[in-house]
């Protein structure tokens, strides 16, 4: 399937500064066992999908290089994309890829896939995005499932003299089950990049161990920035080389937490966007980022994480709804 673009909504120019997520794309289908008598839903997901969907919501220009098919699921996630103003590169052949989510009384979602990952169709393409990128984010099933995963290496490499680079590894034991390889792979992108971010139940499957501290202060040695944690209801923590912080969690209603730590990316990337602390230039601000700083960005990403939270299927926020970083530093001041 060649590469096609799908054009940014009006109102993002074509010269703003360009995020780029790399990774999958799929479509969620939810089953919720309490809902009686009702179809399975479905819906456009993925990490990286749902990222970048998040990131447009926040006005930032985003990109996403990925892989669907032209099929009806892939038209689906298609429309989806264009409809939320992210320009798509897509590479490889095979069909769409499904997940198939199965919700518990708690709204918590369980996985089971049927995935393919191949990007080398849009090779040409995907390297001149990274390569004018600001900020260019990957993780999950992108990069850790060949023959794809060492094309997304390739190009995080070919991103960092130009942009910061963002890693989630957001794990998932059906896709990789060896926690061994899992983790050493985790480790070569957590090198590469400035700002990684995990949950709790990630660090406690890949090194069970030790502790989330301990994993934590582990990965800021491999070099990144920032190293972010979320914890559900009990708040994400941020560690950097100047310090750790830690916010409580929103008080919300759950409807489920499906793409919640996506929103929660998004979030971190718009903020660190709105503080000039993306890019190559933006780097030497990154590394200075004082702790009033880092508890009203781990508190704006927090936020938008909650506002996914309070409705169904991976709905990040947008701009008008989760307002700006300056509000939120504002609002913690008063």
């Amino acid at each position: 399937m060649p590469p096609h673009e799908n054009g940014p909504e009006v109102g993002i120019s074509d010269d703003a500064a360009l995020v780029t997520v790399i990774g999958e794309s799929l479509v969620d289908i939810i089953d919720d066992p309490l809902r009686e008598n009702t179809a399975p839903e479905t819906h456009p997901g993925g990490s990286p999908l749902n990222v970048a969907v998040g990131c447009a919501r926040l006005d930032l220009r985003t990109k996403l290089i990925t892989h669907f098919a032209e099929d009806p699921y892939g038209h689906t996630i298609a429309d989806h994309l264009d409809s939320n103003g992210v320009e798509t590169i897509v590479g490889g052949s095979l069909p769409t890829s499904t997940a198939l989510a199965s919700l518990d009384a708690t709204g918590a979602a369980q996985y089971t896939f049927s995935i393919s990952w191949d990007i080398n169709g849009a090779s040409i393409a995907a390297l001149a995005a990274v390569e004018n990128s600001l900020h260019v984010h990957t993780g999950s099933i992108a990069t850790v499932l060949p023959p794809g995963n060492k094309s997304v290496r390739g190009l995080i490499e070919a991103a960092r003299p130009h942009a910061t680079i963002s890693f989630d590894p957001n794990c998932r034991p059906g896709i990789s089950p060896d926690a061994a390889a899992a983790r050493e792979q985790a480790e070569d992108f957590v090198a590469a990049s400035d700002i990684v971010k995990a949950s709790d139940e990630d660090l406690l499957w890949l090194y069970p161990d030790r502790s989330l501290e301990e994993s934590m202060a582990a990965w800021l040695e491999f070099g990144p920035s920032l190293v972010v944690l979320t914890c559900g209801a009990h708040g994400p923590v941020i560690l950097t080389r100047q310090g750790r912080v830690q916010t409580t969690g929103e008080s919300i209603t759950v409807a489920d937490t499906v793409g919640a730590g996506d929103s929660f990316m998004a979030g971190l990337i718009s903020g660190l966007a709105q503080m000039g602390a993306l890019g190559a230039l933006g780097r030497s601000r990154l590394h200075s980022l004082s702790t009033e700083e880092l508890l009203v960005l781990a508190a704006y990403a927090n936020r938008a994480a909650a506002i996914t939270c309070s409705r169904q299927g991976a709905n990040p926020p947008t701009s008008d709804e989760l307002g700006s970083l300056t509000g939120s530093f504002t609002a913690r001041k008063a």
